[in-house]
């Protein structure tokens, strides 16, 4: 039996579980509260099964820097200037072995309330990802939380040298950290760097601006970046090792993937060398590559290594040109042709925390207007799918949080209360009770499209057809604004057509015999099509030489299980 398709429900814990409804531009943690590990209760948890998803993908597990004083827990204190937001970015993390505090009931408990959270997953049925961010950490770093006997990143630096194949940082000797953009301050404390270190996004000046990543630092892997990216890799670089016993001191956890953040800007052969060693003991792990290098993909699945990629400069960017009128639907099929033999290892999705809302302003303004990317996201293959917290319910992304602006993103710096998971979750009991009739209808259309996923044969595990290059010529489908595939195993099969068009179309798809022969289906005699979004379309009969006629919705489609009569 092979194994179900991945749908993935990524959440930031810390915007999730917060009812409080303050919301101050700007606001501290006891201002405008935050979300907990014990906030993600069985009852969620079993509703999102419920809704056909298998994974949950926790950010902002990791300690990370805030503004937030927890010192009198033994946790270091921070400097505002180097804190992107007042929650602090879930990417400048502050200690790799910690769990971030904000985020327990009990600060001295944070890790055992981690570890019960991973439990309750678990016996939902559910599979854990969390994050894994190799590139960089946090500018003020410093572990409290790392095991006995595992040396600090930096402790045994020459900090004299911009590089040495021994260091875990790279620096700029003789010169000191200046930050160049009005920046908060604690009263008489500031931070101070010196000689700077590199930061996070190969910025290597000791000038950062507020476009780069100043708020991290930049590890070293054994490249020498300023000399022609020469490689030391004779001897096992020091940041390898120390980065595989942070892989292996989180895969104890019991949690099941990673979500590796930038995973391109860090050498691909210590990828090569760690993920087998991960692997070797814990088989089950699976590791998704954040990437945008579409020239790279085949080098860093070769070896099955990397288990999935994010498919962003692909399909997302092509299903959001095609959704907005950008670009003709028929740009799906030449986009998935670029990744053809290795399409079933590229993670979709139409929202991430690096990305605009689709309901957002800057998108397509509601969440009912994703329908038909979203259809076309979770239906091509066998690949896995992920949903954004919240992209279910149309949030817009829209609110003015402080650090994070008005942009159509839901923050990841800034304390806050998302009203739309604010009203799902209604204190705990996780019900529709508080969402409006378009709300309900939206979440409702994404649960069953995800149990459809899970349900249909055809669409977990079946081969994929694409439909368009049999339909270029005919003038009753609309190659610019209408897309239609098969999939189909075994004796199974299932019709997809979407609509990208903001009116109702009705369209003829035709089906190409080689597409039946294809499928080793006979294609005499006819065949009935039966709705599988849509509880009140009557079934379609059609055969070879009476193609098959629908009536799509806008910016929305429908599942059609095929079978013969």
């Amino acid at each position: 039996m092979k194994p179900r398709k991945i749908f993935i429900y990524q959440v930031l814990p810390r915007l999730l579980g917060n009812t409080q409804a303050s919301n101050i531009q700007n606001g501290t943690i006891e201002e405008n509260g935050c979300g907990k590990f014990n906030d993600i209760t069985g009852k969620f948890i079993n509703q999102l099964k419920k809704n056909g998803y298998s994974h949950i993908w926790l950010i902002g597990v990791l300690a990370h820097a805030s503004t937030t004083d927890y010192t009198k827990y033994g946790i270091p204190g921070e400097y505002p200037e180097i804190i992107k937001g007042n929650a602090g970015s879930p990417y400048a993390v502050r200690d790799v072995y910690d769990v971030d505090p904000d985020l327990a009931m009990n600060v001295n408990d944070r890790m055992r309330e981690f570890e019960a959270l991973v439990e309750r997953i678990h016996n939902a049925g559910m599979q854990v990802i969390i994050d894994f961010v190799p590139n960089h950490l946090a500018r003020n770093y410093k572990s409290i939380n790392r095991p006995e006997g595992v040396k600090e990143f930096g402790s045994n630096d020459d900090t004299s040298v911009a590089f040495s194949p021994g260091n875990n940082f790279y620096y700029l000797p003789g010169k000191e950290l200046e930050i160049q953009f009005p920046v908060k301050k604690m009263a008489d404390v500031t931070y101070k760097e010196s000689p700077a270190k590199v930061t996070g996004n190969d910025c290597f000046t000791n000038k950062p601006t507020p476009y780069d990543w100043y708020e991290t630092v930049k590890l070293n892997y054994g490249v020498d970046m300023q000399n022609g990216n020469e490689k030391h890799f004779s001897e096992i670089p020091d940041t390898w090792k120390k980065m595989k016993d942070v892989l292996i001191f989180w895969s104890k956890k019991n949690i099941d993937g990673f979500r590796v953040d930038m995973a391109e800007m860090v050498p691909l052969e210590f990828w090569q060398w760690v993920i087998p060693q991960v692997k070797k003991i814990f088989p089950h792990i699976i590791f998704v590559a954040e990437i945008y290098n579409p020239d790279a993909y085949r080098l860093f699945l070769a070896n099955d290594n990397f288990d999935y990629l994010y498919d962003k400069v692909g399909l997302y960017d092509v299903l959001r040109d095609v959704a907005c009128g950008y670009r003709p639907s028929s740009d799906i099929t030449f986009t998935l042709n670029n990744v053809g033999d290795i399409q079933h290892k590229m993670l979709n999705f139409i929202e991430n925390h690096d990305e605009q809302r689709v309901a957002s302003d800057y998108f397509l303004k509601n969440g009912k207007s994703g329908e038909a990317a979203m259809i076309v996201t979770a239906c091509l293959n066998i690949n896995p799918v992920m949903v954004y917290f919240g992209q279910e319910l149309g949030e817009r992304g829209m609110d003015e949080e402080g650090f994070s602006g008005k942009n159509g993103r839901t923050t990841i710096f800034d304390y806050w209360s998302v009203d739309t998971i604010r009203r799902w979750n209604n204190h705990g009991k996780w019900n529709d009770a508080l969402l409006t009739k378009e709300e309900k209808k939206l979440q409702r259309f994404y649960a069953k499209l995800l149990t459809l996923c899970n349900r249909e044969q055809a669409l977990s595990q079946g081969l994929f057809y694409d439909l368009m290059p049999a339909n270029y010529d005919n003038y009753e489908f609309d190659s610019a604004k209408q897309f239609a595939f098969l999939r189909g195993t075994g004796n199974e099969l299932v019709l997809v057509v979407v609509n990208f068009d903001n009116k109702d179309a009705e369209v003829v798809v035709t089906i190409p015999d080689h597409a039946f022969d294809f499928f080793g289906i006979s294609q005499n005699g006819n065949f009935n099509a039966f709705p599988l979004l849509s509880d009140d379309k009557p079934k379609i009969t059609f055969s070879k030489n009476n193609p098959i006629r629908v009536t799509v919705l806008a910016t929305s489609g429908e599942l059609y299980k095929i079978s013969s009569f």
